[in-house]
């Protein structure tokens, strides 16, 4: 999982190209929950700033954070100028000051569980907000995904990334919303779906699996023959379901 983490940087530019961004409706949902204006948020695992622009357009400060200097310069280029940046892991982060509202994008499954929410609580304000958001994005024609999941399997047993905790997919609440219901330092866990579809020219598809860690990690040859393979089996247009999946809790004022 740490060889996983730490293999975007050289693809930061294809990661911005690829992954899609995040919808208004994720942030208003956020900003819903928060019940008051937030004017400041610390991101974790920033990436190439896909959130990090939506949360500026009603955050008056939001500070970026990433462990790839890659990922923060691509970012750099594409977030409002009064955003600030800084080159961490989420555990090199240092409580100096607390936030109304941190959140994490696709990005708290890289985090050590080990001390995650007391170091979490140390960075929220009291009754300020925690969101963490994201979801696998896949095929929605279940026969198009059938047939890259059978050309794959020589390859990769899946390329999605396991539940921490190993919350089976069927549960009713998903992490990280076991281990906020469990935490000391949380309140008012919240989970909802933000639904999320859109559509790739098949070279568009392949390049989005090219920003996905479990191809990263691949030997580059065994890469390019496994893409080869997915594109034969590819219709020309591929329709996309990428359900947001969206939990909220609120800082306690006392554990």
């Amino acid at each position: 999982m740490t060889r996983r983490a730490v293999s975007f940087g050289a693809i930061a530019e294809a990661y911005e190209l690829f992954r899609p961004g995040y919808p208004p409706t994720l942030l208003d949902r956020v900003m819903a929950y928060a019940g008051h204006p937030v004017q400041t948020a610390l991101e974790i695992g920033a990436g190439t700033g896909k959130a990090t622009r939506l949360f500026a357009q009603q955050v008056a400060e939001v500070t970026a954070t990433d462990p790839d200097a890659a990922m923060l310069a691509e970012l750099r280029t594409h977030v409002p100028a009064g955003v600030r940046t800084e080159q961490a892991a989420f555990e090199e982060l240092r409580p100096e000051e607390t936030y109304d509202l941190v959140y994490a994008a696709a990005s708290l499954h890289w985090t050590q569980p080990e001390g995650r929410w007391p170091r979490m609580a140390e960075l929220v304000r009291p009754g300020g907000v925690f969101a963490s958001f994201g979801g696998p994005l896949r095929p929605a024609d279940p026969a198009v995904e059938e047939a890259v999941r059978t050309v794959r399997a020589p390859f990769l047993d899946t390329d999605e990334i396991p539940s921490p905790d190993g919350t089976p997919p069927e549960h009713a609440l998903q992490w990280p919303g076991t281990e906020l219901q469990q935490s000391p330092w949380f309140t008012d866990v919240r989970q909802s779906v933000v639904e999320r579809r859109y559509a790739l020219s098949a070279s568009d598809y392949l390049g989005h699996l090219s920003t996905i860690s479990a191809y990263l990690v691949l030997a580059p040859a065994q890469r390019e023959e496994l893409f080869r393979r997915i594109g034969r089996v590819l219709p020309d247009v591929v329709e996309m379901e990428a359900e947001i999946t969206l939990h909220l809790a609120r800082r306690r004022h006392e554990p």
